[in-house]
């Protein structure tokens, strides 16, 4: 792999992504970073990358969904290879309004294996990073497997299913190379602040009340984003094409059970409440969300067999270094937030 496409590169996992790839790894070709640039793409997530690796790290400014300007850049750059990041990803904002899902999620990944199918064995690899929401929901027991039946319950995930299934056909109808990988929630540095943990952080930081949705037992595994790169450059070095690999953090924990952990850390790293009250009294149950699963729960043991991947953080250890990060990163974070950085972007990226 020399000249390495990864799309959605400015947004939360795909940054992560790029700053592993370039500075964690023995990978020496260029990458080539596509992102549209929406509110949670951040370009100044990557501004060290880019004064670093001047001639190894290329942006691009575009939409998946423009197939001619994808064109161009895969003529330009001789793309040979794929990592798919690009994808609306917050299953409120589908709920709302599921078009955007819709034209990026499928329509952007058709364009992208169209393309890649057009180049022929040129192609060294496509590999597409989805979701263990497509899934559905589990009960009380049991855990997703790469066997287990889809059954997506928001715009979202159906969106996130159908392009998993997009890029397994084009690998049975065109023999094109792929991998897909299934992942937990991730979280860590970066993400933008309407996800869950960096949302009830900062809230909790700036005595703002803490939503949680229904009764908050509602089961996530968590995933560091470290260790989700880690596991993605173990596929796409080491996995076999056409195979599909879970990827979990092994780590199930209850909604409520993580803002409460949150607020305790908290408690302890900048001092209680000015009124001397821990932070847990901040937290408010509101009315659930529609479609809301129960429970997800990956079974990571195919990856972990065949490819020797362990996630290295607990939930404790990579929680308590997302929290120091968002404390650390004020700047980051004010400027994300604020719509002022949105202006930013459009005078700077057009």
């Amino acid at each position: 792999m020399k000249n390495l496409l990864v799309t959605g590169g400015a947004g939360f996992i795909g940054a992560n992504f790029i700053h592993y790839l370039l500075e964690e790894t023995d990978f020496e070709g260029r990458v080539i970073n596509v992102d549209k640039l929406t509110y949670a793409g951040v370009p100044e997530s990557l501004a060290d990358i880019e004064k670093a690796f001047p001639e190894r790290y290329v942006f691009i400014k575009a939409d998946i969904g423009d197939k001619d300007t994808l064109a161009h850049a895969f003529d330009k750059y001789e793309i040979d290879s794929i990592c798919h990041f690009a994808a609306e990803s917050h299953v409120d904002r589908s709920i709302v309004s599921p078009d955007e899902f819709i034209k990026t999620n499928i329509i952007g990944t058709y364009n992208l294996l169209e393309l890649s199918r057009q180049i022929g064995g040129r192609m060294r690899l496509f590999h597409h990073v989805s979701t263990d929401e497509v899934f559905g929901s589990l009960g009380d027991d049991g855990y997703f497997t790469e066997e287990t039946p889809y059954k997506p319950n928001s715009p979202y995930s159906a969106s996130k299913a159908s392009s998993d299934h997009l890029v397994r056909a084009y690998h049975k109808t065109y023999d094109l190379p792929v991998t897909v990988s299934n992942c937990s929630n991730n979280y860590g540095p970066f993400q933008f602040p309407e996800k869950l943990i960096p949302l009830m952080v900062l809230n909790a930081i700036e005595d703002k009340t803490l939503p949680v949705y229904g009764d908050g037992l509602n089961v996530r595994d968590w995933l560091y984003v470290g260790d989700h790169c880690s596991a993605i450059w173990t596929i796409m070095k080491k996995g076999r094409i056409g195979e599909t690999y879970n990827i979990g953090g092994r780590n199930e924990m209850e909604n409520i059970k993580v803002v409460e952990m949150i607020c305790d850390y908290l408690d302890v790293i900048v001092g209680k409440r000015s009124n001397r009250e821990p932070r847990r009294s901040l937290m408010t149950f509101v009315t659930d969300r529609p479609g809301h699963d129960r429970r997800y729960a990956i079974d990571s043991k195919k990856i972990t067999d065949q490819l020797g991947w362990m996630p290295a953080e607990s939930f404790e250890t990579g929680l308590l270094k997302t929290i120091k990060w968002y404390l650390s990163n004020e700047s980051w974070v004010n400027n994300v937030r604020s719509g002022e950085y949105l202006n930013w972007i459009k005078e700077h990226y057009g």
